[in-house]
């Protein structure tokens, strides 16, 4: 697997809403971007205090929709220790990375293994068995802080040695998470800085930069309609001038689609989440904010689908599967659904539109 800066590596938790978004890009922006999948976090019933799925369900359920829903396109897998506990083993003491590849592999997924640079030994064992199972090569993802450490070089060398690969086979994310941005234009010289000291930075078989700043819970959004800034792209295409100026190597753009890195369990017994589409723009999102639904109900979709419709922002019903039920829903023809489905809308719009905005940005001779 190999892809260059005009492709697109958007993260994606594999939940109900993001993987039904998936399922429905069309198959151009299928072939335009690798997802980073990330394994989420077992469900939390708070009532009895205890997960309301074991780990062997979670997992089999996950495998079984990336089978489903993302098929045999390309994809990273990561199973990150925010959402699964690294000491967690499956009921016959298996290590639940190995579990994951297995069930991935005899599916016939196209699934690169996700490491980083502080994972355990176990965990190391487990991902070098599918990298040399499935023949796919590695991928290494590193924060910010880890970009920036002394000894990065030696943690490389050693992450590498450990699982047997040449950098020429490995792909490199560098994840921001979500930082402040502000100001942008001396964000970017920062991370330019960074990268100028990653080592091996024109050998790594691809290298994705990916961030956030969109909002952590949308208590943020004080006011409806409001348009909040996507400084990750202004970023990007700040880094882009600076990076084609001093003849370096170009990232891939990727981001956290329309949702926050930091997961937090949620009582729902307790919480009520308001009624919000979330559309992206061209550089920014159109948030459109409503009461919450376990009061006020789903129908104020409908109205919120009309000020997305006569906003300047909307693209049409034919730019995505999102874009068509946002029309559908403000005329009557579909339903106004669930908090699945406006996140499922939300993030289908968004990839379509990263993946038109990436193309935008360079062109058909590949500058920008």
């Amino acid at each position: 697997m190999s892809f260059d800066y005009r492709h697109y590596v958007p993260c994606i938790p594999w939940k109900q809403g993001e993987y039904q978004a998936m399922l429905k890009l069309s198959i151009r922006t299928k072939a335009s971007i690798t997802p980073l999948i990330e394994v989420p976090e077992i469900g939390y019933d708070f009532e009895t205090g205890k997960n309301d799925k074991s780990l062997d369900e979670h997992l089999t359920k996950f495998t079984l929709r990336v089978f489903l829903k993302w098929q045999k396109y390309r994809c990273f897998v990561d199973i990150h220790p925010r959402f699964i506990d690294p000491s967690a083993r499956m009921a016959d003491g298996q290590h639940p990375l190995k579990f994951v590849f297995d069930r991935l592999r005899k599916q016939g997924c196209m699934a690169t293994p996700v490491t980083g640079i502080d994972h355990n030994m176990e965990c190391q064992d487990a991902i070098k068995e599918a990298v040399y199972k499935d023949g796919r090569g590695l991928c290494l993802r590193i924060r910010l802080e880890d970009a920036v450490k002394p000894d990065i070089k030696q943690s490389f060398d050693m992450n590498l040695a450990e699982i047997g690969m040449m950098v020429g086979e490995c792909d490199l994310i560098l994840d921001l998470g979500a930082p402040n941005f502000e100001p942008v234009e001396g964000f970017a010289k920062l991370i330019v800085a960074v990268m100028r000291n990653i080592p091996y930075l024109p050998d790594w078989r691809t290298f994705t930069m990916i961030g956030t700043s969109f909002p952590s819970s949308m208590g943020e959004v004080r006011e409806s309609p409001a348009t909040i800034q996507r400084s990750e792209w202004l970023l990007y295409k700040k880094i882009i001038e600076i990076l084609n100026e001093a003849k370096m190597r170009l990232p891939t753009f990727g981001d956290y689609a329309i949702h926050h890195p930091d997961a937090h369990h949620l009582d729902m017994r307790i919480i009520k989440p308001s009624a919000t589409i979330r559309y992206t723009a061209n550089n920014s999102w159109f948030i459109v904010k409503g009461p919450n639904v376990r009061d006020h109900g789903y129908e104020q979709f409908r109205g919120h689908c009309g000020t997305v419709i006569t906003s300047p922002h909307y693209l049409k019903p034919e730019f995505s599967y999102g874009d068509r039920y946002i029309d559908d829903c403000a005329s009557g023809v579909a339903k106004t659904g669930n908090l699945s489905t406006w996140r499922m809308v939300g993030t289908n719009h968004h990839i379509e539109k990263v993946v038109s905005d990436v193309s935008s940005l360079f062109g058909s001779s590949g500058n920008p």
